[in-house]
């Protein structure tokens, strides 16, 4: 561990070691904070470009998860802690981030889904979309050939079912819209086909459950403050939106630095 890892992690470990902090978690988390700060740790320590994340940020990222009672070990993908730059700040701050994996147990930990999914749909399934009802007419093919969408779904216990289909153009510009790290070619994006779809189900499904689902306050939760810098509750500061995610350059360092202990990970 360099010298500068060791200053960030001792910098995070008092940080949340300091008596105020320890006494909220105590009361957010119950009688075993200690858990919660060894695991945090553990991920930071991982983690080159997040070891340099302001240790609020960090705190703030991973007690959101912990609330919403989401694993943030990245190889589970549920949730994560995600480093980005804060240009007109001058400092890099963790934002917290939710998988497609995530927003499945909120909705099934409401008791009010049947069920719920989200996939990708190739080419040789398509035959057709509507747009009034916004159903997909698919054929229950083994997958072959390109991506052309991808689809979201849920039927409730009370009979209601809604499905959301999205072109794997329409992503794109979504993308391109609301997500600085896709047009920089940052993050699980950036990361081959499993990465771009693992985010294109997350964004398909996120927006199918923020219309037409009933929302939990966990689900609420996890709606408002997926791909924020949590700065307090009910604050948040959406920054990839309005900031530079941390280099490719470094990001790649990053990795090739802690591939052989930890695999790259999936972010959403």
């Amino acid at each position: 561990m360099t010298e500068q890892k060791i200053v960030a992690k001792n910098d995070l470990k008092n940080f949340l070691e300091n008596p105020a902090i320890v006494d909220k978690m105590h009361k957010v988390l119950g009688n075993n904070p200690q858990s919660f700060i060894t695991t945090v740790l553990q991920i930071v320590s991982s983690n080159d470009l997040l070891s340099n994340a302001t240790p609020a940020s960090v705190y703030g990222a991973a007690l959101t998860a912990a609330t919403m009672k989401l694993p943030i070990n990245p190889n589970l993908g549920f949730a994560y802690i995600v480093p980005y730059n804060n240009r007109k700040a001058g400092k890099q701050e963790a934002q917290f981030q939710i998988g497609w994996k995530g927003f499945v147990q909120l909705a099934q930990r409401s008791g009010e889904f049947e069920s719920v999914n989200t996939t990708e749909i190739y080419e040789n399934q398509f035959e057709g979309f509507d747009y009034i009802t916004g159903d997909i007419k698919i054929k229950h093919e083994a997958p072959k050939g390109r991506v052309v969408g991808f689809l979201a779904y849920f039927s409730l216990k009370n009979g209601f079912k809604k499905t959301l289909y999205m072109s794997l153009e329409d992503v794109k510009k979504h993308a391109t819209k609301y997500s600085q790290s896709y047009k920089k070619g940052f993050g699980v994006w950036a990361d081959g086909d499993d990465g771009f779809n693992s985010m294109a189900k997350k964004t398909v499904l996120k927006l199918l459950l923020g219309r037409f689902a009933p929302l939990s306050i966990e689900m609420q939760t996890a709606i408002q403050s997926d791909q924020a810098v949590v700065e307090d509750v009910n604050e948040f500061d959406y920054i990839d939106n309005d900031h530079e995610p941390a280099s490719v350059e470094d990001r790649k360092a990053a990795v090739i630095e802690n591939q052989k202990e930890n695999p790259v990970i999936e972010l959403p």
